[in-house]
C-alpha cells in the first residue's frame, strides 16, 4: 500500500497543526467539527475517567442478572463468575487495540474505519454498529422508564390497574414514564460529551455503593448468602450433566465476549479523549473485568439470599426492591437504578450511533442530531414489544448480531496493526482521492473480508432464530461466532491486501480535497 506514515507527534502535535489541517480540509464533504481529531488541550480523560466509564457501564441491571442463565444451565456460582471475568479479559484485548487509534489520532470510530473500508465504505461497519445500538437504546430506555413507574406506583397504586392504550399495549402511566426517561436521555446527549463524563463520575461510586449495600442487607437478612453459593455444579461427577462442562463453557464464554463486542469496536469514540495510551489501557483494564465479575457476583449472592428471605429466587433487582417497605430506601434505590440505566444507555448506546449517523453526512448531521436520530429510532421500534419477546430479539437477534460484529473487528485490527503498524495519514482520512479512497470511496477487499467472516456464522444464526433447520455442525460453529467471524475476516483481509492491495485500482491517485 502507498500509505504515508504519520507519527504520533505529526498527528496530534499541537493546536497549530490541527488548525492547519482544519483549514486545508474545511471544504471537504468528509470533514466536520464532530468528525475532526480532538486537539490535545481537549483530551481530559485520564485512567480514572476511563475506569469510571467502564465501572459505570458495567454496574447495571443486565450485569447483575448475567450469571443467572449460566447457573440455570448448570454452572455453580464461581464457575459462572469466572466465565464472565474471562470473557471480559478476552474482549479487553481487541478493545485496547482499537482504542489505540482513537487516542493516537483523536479520531472517532467511523473515521477510524475509513483506513480499512474507504471514506464511503466506512459507513457499512458504522451503520452495522449503529443499528444494534438503537435496539439496545430503546430497550434500556424502557427499563429505566419502568424503574420510574415502579417507584411512582408506590404513591399511585391505581396505576397497576390502568387500561392499555389502543394499539400500543401499554398503559398511560407506563407510556408517560417511558417518554420522561427518554427525554432525560436526549437532554444529556444534547449537552455533549463533558456532561456524559460528569454523569459517569457520579454514577460509578453510587452504584458500587448500592450494590455492596444490597449485598450486606442480603447477608444479614438471610443469616448468610443462602443455598446458591453452596450448590454443586451440575457438571460435577455424579451430577446430571457430568462430563459436559467444556461443551457448555465455550459457548458461554463466547456469549460473554459478545456482551461488550459492540463497544470493543467503537471504543475510539471514547479513547479519542484520553490523555495517553497508558491512560486508556490501564483505565479499561481496571474498570471492565473486575466490575463485571464483582457486579455479577453481587447478583448471584443477593439472589441466593432471596431464596431464604422470600422462598424463591428473585434475579430481577427491580422486582426485589419493590418488596422493601421503607419508602426512603425504595426512592433511593429506584432513582439509583434509573441513573444506572441512564449512564449505561448514554455511554453504550448513544455516543456511538450518534457519531455513526453523523458520519453519513458530516456537513449536515452533527453529533447532537445523530443522537436525536438514535433516540427517535429507539422510540418508534416500541421496545416494550421487543422485551416481551426477549427470547427471540435480545438473546437471539441482538446478542447474535453483536457476535457477528467480530468480523468488523477482524478487518480493523488486521488493517491498523498487521498492515499499517499503527501508522495513518491523518489528513488522508478526510481527503477524497487520498490514500483511503480506494475504488470510488470503497475498499472491496475489506467488504469481501467482512462478508467472509460473517458467512460461516449465518446458518447457525438462522437456526438459533428458528428461521431454518441446518446440520448440527453449523449450530456448533455458531457457538463460537465472535471468534470465527473475527478470525476469518482478519486472515482473509490481511492475505488479500498483501496480494492485491498494490493493484492500481486500489492505490490513491493523489489530489487535493474536493468539496
Amino acid at each position: 500500500m502507498n500509505d504515508p506514515a504519520a507519527t504520533t507527534s505529526d498527528a496530534i502535535a499541537s493546536e497549530a497543526t490541527l488548525r492547519a489541517l482544519r483549514d486545508d480540509l474545511s471544504t471537504s464533504e468528509y470533514y466536520s467539527h464532530d468528525m475532526a481529531p480532538v486537539p490535545p488541550e481537549e483530551r481530559k480523560w485520564g485512567a480514572r475517567d476511563l475506569a469510571v466509564l467502564w465501572i459505570s457501564m458495567s454496574a447495571c441491571v443486565p450485569t447483575y442478572m448475567l450469571a443467572s442463565s449460566l447457573i440455570d444451565r448448570g454452572m455453580n456460582w464461581w464457575q459462572a463468575v469466572l466465565t464472565i471475568f474471562l470473557g471480559n479479559c478476552i474482549v479487553l484485548i481487541p478493545m485496547a487495540l482499537n482504542a489505540h487509534a482513537g487516542t493516537r489520532y483523536g479520531i472517532p470510530f467511523p473515521v477510524y474505519c475509513r483506513a480499512a473500508f474507504g471514506l464511503r465504505g466506512a459507513n457499512v461497519p458504522a451503520l452495522m454498529r449503529a443499528l444494534v445500538a438503537c435496539g439496545w437504546f430503546g430497550i434500556q430506555t424502557w427499563i429505566g422508564g419502568m424503574s420510574l413507574h415502579t417507584l411512582l406506583a408506590v404513591w399511585y397504586p391505581e396505576w397497576h390497574d390502568a387500561p392499555h392504550i389502543d394499539g400500543l399495549d401499554i398503559t398511560g402511566p407506563q407510556a408517560g414514564c417511558f417518554l420522561a426517561f427518554w427525554f432525560v436521555n436526549i437532554i444529556v446527549v444534547w449537552r455533549g460529551i463533558d456532561t456524559i463524563r460528569v454523569l459517569l463520575n457520579v454514577k460509578a461510586p453510587l452504584l458500587i455503593a448500592l450494590g455492596l449495600a444490597l449485598l450486606a442487607w442480603a447477608y444479614v437478612q438471610a443469616d448468610g448468602f443462602g443455598p446458591m453459593l453452596s450448590q454443586p455444579s451440575q457438571f460435577d461427577p455424579g451430577q446430571p450433566k457430568e462430563g459436559k462442562f467444556w461443551e457448555f463453557f465455550y459457548p458461554a464464554l463466547t456469549a460473554n465476549v459478545s456482551f461488550w463486542a459492540t463497544l470493543a469496536l467503537n471504543i475510539p469514540d471514547f479513547s479519542r479523549y484520553a490523555r495517553s495510551q497508558r491512560d486508556q489501557i490501564v483505565g479499561q483494564a481496571l474498570g471492565l473485568p473486575p466490575t463485571m465479575a464483582l457486579y455479577s457476583f453481587i447478583g448471584v449472592a443477593v439472589t441466593s439470599a432471596t431464596i431464604v428471605i422470600y422462598g424463591a429466587a428473585i434475579w430481577d433487582p427491580v422486582q426485589l426492591l419493590t418488596k422493601f417497605q421503607n419508602v426512603a430506601v425504595l426512592i433511593v434505590a429506584m432513582l439509583s437504578l434509573a441513573l444506572a440505566t441512564l449512564a449505561t444507555n448514554i455511554a453504550a448506546n448513544v455516543v456511538s450511533p450518534a457519531n455513526d449517523f453523523a458520519h453519513l453526512k458530516p456537513k449536515w448531521i452533527s453529533f447532537r442530531v445523530g443522537g436525536l436520530i438514535t433516540g427517535v429510532i429507539g422510540l418508534v421500534i416500541q421496545p416494550w414489544r421487543l422485551v416481551a419477546n426477549a427470547d427471540v430479539y435480545i438473546d437471539t437477534w441482538l446478542i447474535g448480531y453483536s457476535s457477528l460484529l467480530g468480523a468488523c473487528g477482524g478487518v480493523l485490527i488486521a488493517d491498523y496493526w498487521a498492515l499499517r503498524r499503527g501508522q495513518l495519514d491523518l489528513a488522508g482520512l478526510y481527503r477524497r482521492n487520498g490514500p483511503y479512497w480506494y475504488l470510488g470511496g470503497f475498499n472491496p477487499i475489506a467488504l469481501c473480508a467482512l462478508a467472509a467472516g460473517i458467512a460461516p456464522c449465518l446458518p447457525g444464526f438462522a437456526a438459533s432464530a428458528k428461521l431454518a433447520e441446518v446440520p448440527e455442525f453449523w449450530s456448533e460453529l455458531y457457538a463460537y461466532a465472535w471468534f470465527v467471524s473475527f478470525g476469518v475476516s482478519f486472515v482473509s483481509y490481511y492475505v488479500a491486501m498483501k496480494l492485491l492491495g498494490s493493484r492500481p485500482y486500489l492505490v490513491a491517485t493523489g489530489g487535493s480535497p474536493v468539496a
